[in-house]
């Protein structure tokens, strides 16, 4: 499948998300699962704080919380690929404080429109929100100090593209903090082109050695945080895959 086709795809699919045509309860459009965005996100590592603090951007897409995984502070400019609805961001931008600042970048018009709406809605005036592929990030380089994101590069046909513009878009060892989807065994080539698990963050999934190695061939060191493997029965159907939390840091320029 062509890398325009896969995009269409998940922008179709995402697109629906965002109108709540289509929610997470919705196992024949979106998800592979029946949970709620609340019992998800609880189940991925968000505390109820964090969930009640702006459960309008929660659309329970995630699969971990790169913002407690992360060493953001006070006065950060922070870089969220995939910002959907704006729930991460939002988290981010209660660390980065009133000097720092968070981007939100996403190719969905409905989720940047739906991002802007709770922005405004929860009163966040350091958080702006970007239309854009994050295989081409919208930002000079070595302008962010941290980069998070939280299940979408599995969404990318190239990732190593995400890894190269990650690097470039960092500060001098600024560091990246990124929850995704990698595979523990190879898929059939009909799971492959399957349109549900493509959206679903499955079918563009890659194998977890070959993702590290993406990771690593950018100039990033990479360390592996935690593995949640039990991600694959509550929300894949038992697909062999987990939740891979890595922190990759951008060498220290001399």
């Amino acid at each position: 499948m062509k890398d325009d086709e896969i995009k269409k795809i998940v922008t179709t699919k995402y697109s629906k998300i965002a109108k709540g045509s289509c929610g997470c309860g919705d196992v024949s459009s979106c998800c592979s699962n029946s949970l709620s965005a609340k019992q998800i996100s609880e189940s991925i590592g968000y505390s109820e704080e964090e969930i009640n603090s702006a459960s309008e951007a929660n659309l329970g897409l995630g699969c971990g919380n790169p913002v407690a995984l992360s060493t953001i502070k006070e006065g950060d400019v922070v870089l969220d690929l995939g910002s959907g609805a704006g729930f991460d961001a939002f988290l981010a931008a209660k660390k980065v404080g009133n000097k720092g600042k968070v981007i939100g970048l996403d190719m969905t018009e409905e989720m940047i429109r739906k991002a802007k709406e709770n922005a405004e809605r929860y009163g966040y005036q350091n958080v702006e929100f970007k239309l854009g592929d994050i295989e081409n990030i919208p930002i000079e380089a070595n302008a962010i100090n941290i980069i998070i994101s939280n299940c979408v590069i599995n969404l990318s046909p190239n990732k190593e593209k995400v890894f190269s513009e990650a690097y470039r878009v960092l500060k001098s060892g600024g560091k990246m903090f990124v929850s995704d989807i990698v595979l523990l065994e190879e898929l059939t080539q009909e799971q492959r082109n399957d349109e549900e698990l493509i959206a679903g963050c499955v079918g563009g999934a890659i194998l977890k050695d070959e993702y590290i190695k993406l990771i690593q061939n950018a100039g990033f060191k990479v360390k592996v945080l935690a593995e949640d493997k039990g991600i694959s029965k509550r929300q894949y159907n038992g697909i062999k895959l987990e939740s891979l939390k890595i922190e990759a840091t951008k060498k220290i320029d001399k």
